[in-house]
Parts: C-alpha cells; structure tokens; sequence
C-alpha cells in the first residue's frame, strides 16, 4: 500500500496486505451493517419519497383550487422548484459530504426538509407555496448522494445492486403508503379549520423532524468511526470492502482526477441515463393522480389505484435486481425492461376510452410505462461500483445527480394544461427518451467490454499489477483507470 495515498483515519484500521474473511464472518458483519445502515438508508428514503409525492396527493384534495393553482401551468412548477434548487445544490452537497460526518449532516437535512414541509401547510398562494418547495429541494437533495456514497463505505460490491435497490424501492413502497393515508386524510374533507391537505403536510413534517433525530443518534458516520461496533469488527468491516477497489475514504482533492473524470464516457453516459428515465418519471410522478383521475376514476378510487402503481414498481425494481444477481448482466436487464415502457406508451396515445374495458385497459397500460424505472436504480448502483478515486466519484457523482434534477425538474413542463386530459406531447417526449436511452445502454456495454478486455490482456502479458488477487492498491485512491487490477462491471 502507498500510505501516503491512503487516508489517515482509514490508515489506522487497515493492513497493508489483504486479510481473508470467511464467509460465515461476513454474513455476521453485514448483518450488523443491514441493522444500522441500510435500516436508515431504506427509512429514510421512503420518508423522502412520501414527503415529496406530498403534491400530488394533494392535488386533488382541494390545494389546487384553494391557492389557485388551477389557472396556466402553475403546477407542474411546484416540481420543477425542486429539482431546479437540487441543480444548483448539487455539487456544493457532494462536496460537503466528502468532507464532514455523514450522518450528522444527514440528520441535519432531514429535521430542516421536516420543518419546510410542515411550513407547507401556512401556505397561502402559489408564491409562498413555490418558496417552500424550493427549501425542500435544497434540504432533500443530500439524500441520494449520501446514500450512493454510504452503499460503497459499508457494502461489497457485488451487494451495492441490491442495497442501491432495497433504498430506491421505497419510491413504489410512498406510491403504497401514500395512497392509503391519502384516503385516510381525504375522509376529513375540508370543511374544517385544518384542512384535509393541510393535516398532511404537517404530520408528516412532524415525522420527518423526529425521524432525523433518530438518526443522528443511530446512524454511525464511517466504519472507522462506528462506537456501536468493536476495534476488531470495525478492522474487519474496513477489510470486508477491500475487493471493491473503488477506495473507502480519502478528503484529499486531486485536480487530476477531474479532468480523468470529465474524459470518462462513463460520466456522461450515466448523466443521459437519468436525463432519459427522471424526466418521464418526475412528469408522471407529479400528474399521476391528474391522469388516472383523467381516466374517469372518483378521488378516492384514484388515491387507492396509487397503491397498485406502488406495488408495481416495488415488483419491477426487486425483479430487475433479482435477474441481475442471477445473470450478472447489468445493462441488458436494464434494456429488457425499456421494453414495457414503450408498449404501454404506444397504447395510452392510441387507444381512447371509451368504455369500462378500455379504461381498464388504459390504467393498466399507465402501470406497464413505469417498467423502465429499473434503468435509473441499476445505473446508479453501476455508478458505485464502476467509479474508483474520491475525487473522480464525487465529480461523477455530483453530475449525476445534476442530470437526475435536471430530468426531473423538465418533466412536469411536458405535461400541457391545453394538452390534457391525454397529454400526447408528453407521452411523445417520454419515447424519445426511451429511444436514447436503449442507445444508451447498448454503448455503455461496448466501452465498458472494451476497457475490461484492454486490462484482460495486460494480465494475460505478465503484468503483475492488472492480476494482484491481493487487491494490494484497494485504499491508495486510485481510479478504475489508473488501478489495472479494477474491472468494471456491466
């Protein structure tokens, strides 16, 4: 190991040669891991994803009328806000995160994203309402980076897929939850001093700030700095990651792996993939309540069938990872499940309701779209494990996300008021993104095949390096490139 490129506070809980884990102490050690990381992780998320999908619940619980939202396109900016204060905050957060405890600066956003989504309910007009969205979208954005960061610090990589997954999976598991307490919080009707959108806003602002919290007190920072666990399992854990050869921690900025960054296929190609999947699933997630109750459904059946959507994408994201566990084939999983998407596309642009078959058969076709959500979780696990160097990851990372909010914040402006209630313009949009997206994943596959048989036939000449089953350069913060032994998967 080089130490002098290895982190101090790492330094003191690693070997300089490969210490060997049985399988048996692994399992115990990610057990431990599971109970107080990805808990958190999982949680977490799913509070965000309820918090956020808070607007679209709502809309049609009487806010829109009430702060006169019904008038131009006033409501698709109500997402938008978000993402666009996410663009901006994007890379002042990773920068942060690479450099303070994560944890507490974890639970710190989630107390203020709490606080702002409890505001929600003093709003009075599109203005106030506008403010407070934009607050949330600041607060919220450390949640993704931060968990992306955390899956790479605690978890091997042939793990990060499914960890990446079990987190992501709650935006099906809100789509659940949210719908039944929608119900639940539309039955007090608005005809009191609290009104019914009002209560929601406000209890599960409450939740979030007690939940934070929780988290301050629960979450451990790194490994090296776990006090929940012992000397030897924190040695072990630090070891246990070792293989993922992607480093584990270093606070040091190297310029150079910036520019190797910005020369890297891999950031861009992994940018286009969120372009291509947040930008219909923002428009959808913000006007999916619109659209079904379009389908000549009541409030209250739209609430419940948001429950049927949730458990749709809960069932397309675990099968996604399930397949690619057993098959090891990351990107034509992800192209297979592109594939429902533009089904069920085509059929909501062509097919008219007319009847109780067709409508039906319209709600189905709604469900069937979000199948490509499964690109957007699996790329990001990609994304963990393929990027090597703290500096390189922060900057692809931090673009990443750049490119997930600006997706997001497009998609709800796709979604016309004079083009409802069927919206072609934006289903039209949504397939072009699908087309580039299947361009997409077929290139990213060549390239990464390409560099992988490049670093094959250095091992296959002799060099010692590009075979070191030792992983000897694992914590010397090295990028996928600059290490030979790394192999990317794909």
């Amino acid at each position: 190991m080089n130490y002098e490129r290895v982190d101090k506070e790492l330094a003191k809980y690693t070997a300089g040669e490969r210490i060997e884990i049985s399988e048996e102490e692994s399992k115990r050690l990610k057990k431990m891991i599971d109970k107080r990381v990805l808990v958190i992780m999982i949680l977490t998320y799913f509070i965000q994803a309820l918090d956020k999908g808070t607007m679209s619940f709502t809309s049609i619980m009487g806010i829109r009328e009430d702060l006169n939202l019904l008038d131009s396109n006033k409501f698709p900016w109500l997402t938008t806000c978000i993402y666009i204060a996410v663009l901006f905050v994007e890379y002042p957060t990773n920068w942060i995160i690479q450099r303070v405890p994560i944890a507490k600066y974890l639970s710190l956003n989630i107390i203020l994203w709490g606080i702002v989504l409890a505001l929600h309910s003093t709003a009075t007009n599109f203005t106030t309402l506008v403010v407070c969205r934009t607050f949330l979208g600041i607060f919220e954005a450390v949640c993704q980076p931060a968990f992306l960061i955390m899956s790479s610090l605690w978890y091997k990589r042939e793990e990060q897929a499914q960890t990446v997954t079990y987190w992501y999976v709650m935006n099906g598991a809100q789509q659940i939850v949210g719908g039944l307490l929608a119900y639940a919080f539309s039955l007090l009707g608005n005809d009191r001093s609290v009104k019914s959108y009002q209560a929601i806003f406000i209890t599960y602002g409450s939740i979030s700030v007690v939940w934070g919290i929780f988290v301050l007190w629960w979450l451990p920072d790194s490994p090296m700095r776990a006090k929940c666990f012992s000397e030897e399992d924190k040695k072990l854990m630090v070891e246990r990651v070792r293989s993922n050869q992607t480093g584990l921690q270093n606070k040091k900025f190297r310029p150079e792996q910036v520019k190797e960054a910005l020369m890297d296929p891999q950031l861009y190609c992994y940018m286009l993939i969120q372009i291509c999947t947040t930008l219909p699933t923002s428009g959808l997630g913000a006007f999916a309540n619109i659209i079904v109750k379009g389908l000549h459904f009541t409030t209250l059946q739209t609430q419940l069938l948001a429950m049927v959507l949730g458990a749709y994408i809960v069932i397309v994201l675990l099968t996604s990872t399930w397949i690619v566990k057993k098959t090891g084939q990351n990107l034509l999983v992800m192209g297979a499940f592109v594939i429902p998407s533009f089904a069920g596309t085509i059929v909501l642009m062509t097919v008219v309701n007319t009847n109780t078959a067709t409508q039906a058969g319209l709600l189905f076709s709604y469900y069937v779209v979000l199948s490509f959500w499964a690109a957007q979780t699996l790329a990001m696990s990609m994304l963990s494990r393929n990027i090597g160097g703290q500096t390189k990851k922060s900057v692809v990372v931090a673009a990443n996300f750049a490119a997930w909010a600006a997706g997001n914040a497009i998609g709800p402006q796709v979604f016309l008021s004079y083009d409802a209630p069927r919206y072609f313009i934006a289903f039209a949009t949504h397939m072009g993104c699908y087309v580039l997206l299947v361009i997409v994943i077929v290139f990213l596959r060549f390239w990464l095949k390409r560099c992988n048989a490049k670093k094959d036939a250095l091992a296959a000449a002799g060099v010692g390096a590009a075979a070191d089953d030792s992983y000897t350069h694992a914590f010397d913060d090295l990028t996928d490139r600059e290490n030979p032994n790394f192999r990317y998967v794909y």
